[in-house]
């Protein structure tokens, strides 16, 4: 298997999808609610509708694309650990689980990633997945 995506691209992947989440989400959400949405008095279960589409979101672009658009910007996949090919639907799933493992800790699931020898966070060891460049 190739080598593995290390820290910082995988940060700068993050921040892409965040900025695209701003783009896309942010705009919809304002021409749905109008600035309210932003404020303390709207119901939190706002919050669980948005968390949710976001996880949709997240979890087709991995079954359909094999990565996330920050991920396809700096040109990385995730795959299969052991098989080097695409992760099942299963695989994925844990995946996204794995992050609130991830992050519960300070983030440090994350971090991880800097220092792991295949380059895996919390959440790709819980799903047994690496990410690894597309050379596609």
């Amino acid at each position: 298997m190739p080598g593995y995506v290390g820290f910082w691209q995988r940060l700068l992947a993050f921040l892409i999808d965040s900025m695209v989440v701003l783009v896309v989400y942010g705009p919809l959400v304002v021409m749905a609610f109008g600035t309210e949405y932003f404020s303390l008095d709207m119901p939190r279960y706002w919050d669980a509708a948005t968390g949710l589409v976001i996880a949709v979101g997240t979890l087709l672009f991995w079954r359909y694309q094999g990565a996330t658009p920050g991920k396809i910007a700096i040109g990385a996949k995730i795959v299969d650990a052991e098989t080097g090919g695409p992760p099942t639907s299963g695989r994925l799933a844990m995946r996204f689980l794995g992050y609130l493992v991830s992050a519960l800790p300070l983030y440090l699931g994350f971090v991880w990633i800097a220092f792991d020898r295949r380059k895996q966070g919390w959440h790709d060891k819980i799903a047994g997945t690496v990410v690894i460049p597309d050379d596609e």
